[in-house]
């Protein structure tokens, strides 16, 4: 069994996806729980982390939930951060992936545009995700398909071998933020028991109070009415939307660059 301690020493050795781990559990054995599966496992966690969080999830809340004893999880898992990689690499095949390099120069922008909406749907869903990602070597499979996915439409760009991990980096790394505030700000309105325009609303209200935040956010206020948008939802997709179209014609820009040089 994997400690914790030991894959702080040593983070990049440990994963659930190295080592055979992650077919660990796969067929019942002597003491196993009846209609107890690591899927079932994966699914309830997946629940609990959308519900409450990573930093409130625990062993002992998923048993509760699934109505087993906590050290029965582990004929299926050897620690809990095991488990969290097993939930995380599930989630990232809830999205069904594009048709990647096979539609020539024309299709990648509209590739291009999928992957990253599909991305920032994922982070906004979940917004446990976003700290996972940079916890863990994400390595597994829906992870690693979501990636040879994104590899292809940034080489299909048309970007010099020497550019394409930047142009990656430019848009899912975009994305990766957007979504993660986008995620916390939906969490955070729900927890409130607010609409995300009734937040909005308040929050902008209790700020504009404020003699010292009031000249300054003078100029917000004329950005987001020139912005438009009825909603909040509707003047996020709008800056979604217009972000990702600056990121391809940069990238189209560089390539024709690239092409001059």
């Amino acid at each position: 069994m994997v400690s914790a301690a030991d894959r702080a020493k040593s983070p990049t050795k440990t994963s659930v996806w190295l080592e055979n781990k992650a077919e660990r559990g796969r067929r019942p054995g002597a003491g196993q729980p009846d209609g107890l599966d690591r899927d079932k496992i994966i699914d309830a966690t997946v629940r609990l982390l959308d519900a409450e969080g990573a930093a409130k999830f625990s062993m002992r809340k998923l048993a509760a939930e699934l109505n087993v004893t906590a050290m029965s999880l582990y004929w299926y898992v050897d620690t809990k951060d095991d488990l969290l990689e097993l939930a995380l690499d599930s989630v990232f095949g809830t999205f069904t992936l594009p048709e990647v390099g096979t539609g020539g120069a024309a299709d990648w922008r509209d590739q291009l545009r999928a992957l990253a909406s599909g991305y920032r749907a994922l982070l906004v869903r979940h917004p446990w995700v976003s700290a996972l990602i940079g916890t863990f070597l994400n390595i597994g499979p829906h992870s690693m398909a979501f990636s040879h996915a994104v590899q292809k439409v940034i080489r299909d760009t048309g970007l010099p071998p020497d550019g394409q991990m930047g142009g990656l980096a430019a848009v899912f790394q975009f994305v990766y933020g957007f979504g993660t505030i986008e995620g916390h700000f939906v969490q955070r309105c729900a927890s409130a028991g607010l609409s995300q325009d009734e937040y909005f609303r308040q929050a902008m209200g209790t700020i504009s109070e404020q003699p010292e935040f009031k000249k300054d956010f003078e100029h917000a206020t004329e950005l987001m009415e020139a912005r438009g948008g009825e909603t909040v939802e509707e003047m996020r997709e709008r800056d979604f939307a217009f972000a990702l179209d600056l990121l391809v014609a940069g990238i189209e820009a560089m390539v024709e660059r690239s092409a001059r040089t």
